[in-house]
Formats: C-alpha cells, structure tokens, sequence
C-alpha cells in the first residue's frame, strides 16, 4: 500500500512538472513552429464588425465593382449575381416569410459591413484574400447597387459602409441567452 502511495504521488508530481514546462514553453510540449509576432497577427486579424471596426482605408464604386465583379465573380455567381454554380446573391426580397426563401445579400444579410467582411475573407472561392481593399469595396458597393440598397453613383468607404441600411436588419433580434454578451 505504501508504495501504491508513492507512485502515485511521484507520478501526480511529474505530471504536474510537465505541465508546468508545457505552460512556460512558448512553444508547446512538441517544440514546433515560433511564437507569433504582432505583424503576423496583424497580417490574419482581418475581421470587420457590424459597426465598422476593422474596416481598412479604400474606397470603390459601383462602376469599379462591375468591373472586378465581371473579371473575378460573375463565372460563379452569374453575370448580374443571380446565381450560377455558386449562390445567388441578388433579389429574394419579400420571400423570407415564404414557404421558399430567398437568401441573398438583399433580402437577408443584416449589415453592409458583413457583406465585405464576407468577401474579403472567402472570395473569390479559387483565390481568398486575393482582392485589394478597394476591389472588395468596389465589389461591396456593386452588390448593393444590384439589390436596390444604394444607387448607381454610390461610393463606399470605411466610413459610409456602415451606414448603409439593409433591408433586413431588423429581421434579427438579440440573443437572449444569459451567457451571450452583445457587442
């Protein structure tokens, strides 16, 4: 019994030691890879809030978003967005209370500001994050343009995207779970 004792408490306190190694080693238990530096934080921390947080300096309009979106979305999404081998991202306005819903940037998304969020990240599907600034605004600002959300000679920046109303925003309501904070 006195050595079952023994052993366990050796082995409680060499588990604890490594442990303690694991946490002090900025590199982990496997000693792989380095710790990451500001810049290469910097460089993924790319996210944009409904509010606008996040969003870079740049500009695009709804004539430069044709162009980018004819050379780099329209071979998935159809010439005009209404769809093709990937999603329609056009019209459906009306349909959410349907038996078919529609869910399109138009008729479904809550903030302008998700819209380049979204594109920025993901798109185009065959080259993420291959957009500059401005063509992600410029694609941003001619998708609204096609859904009716801002007119023909609309330019968007950081400053204006989150402004822009969408025609869904209150179609989402707060969570109500106690252990969810709202931003």
């Amino acid at each position: 019994m006195w050595r079952e004792i023994v052993s366990e408490a050796a082995l409680g306190a060499a588990c604890l030691i490594l442990a303690g190694l694991a946490a002090a080693d900025p590199l982990g238990p496997h000693r792989l890879g380095r710790p990451a530096t500001p810049d290469a934080i910097a460089a993924w921390n790319i996210d944009v809030r409904p509010d606008g947080a996040g969003l870079p300096p740049g500009r695009g309009s709804v004539a430069e978003g044709r162009a980018v979106f004819a050379a780099r979305c329209a071979s998935c999404h159809g010439e005009t967005g209404q769809g093709g081998a990937a999603d329609r991202l056009v019209g459906g306005q009306g349909t959410l209370a349907t038996a078919k819903p529609v869910r399109t940037v138009g008729s479904f998304w809550p903030y302008a500001t998700t819209l380049f969020d979204y594109v920025r990240r993901a798109m185009p599907f065959d080259a993420p994050q291959s957009l500059t600034d401005a063509e992600v605004y410029a694609v941003s600002t001619y998708l609204l343009h096609l859904n009716g959300i801002v007119p023909a000679d609309a330019v968007l920046d950081a400053r204006s995207l989150p402004a822009v109303a969408m025609p869904n925003r209150a179609g989402f309501v707060p969570d109500a779970r106690p252990d969810v904070t709202a931003r």
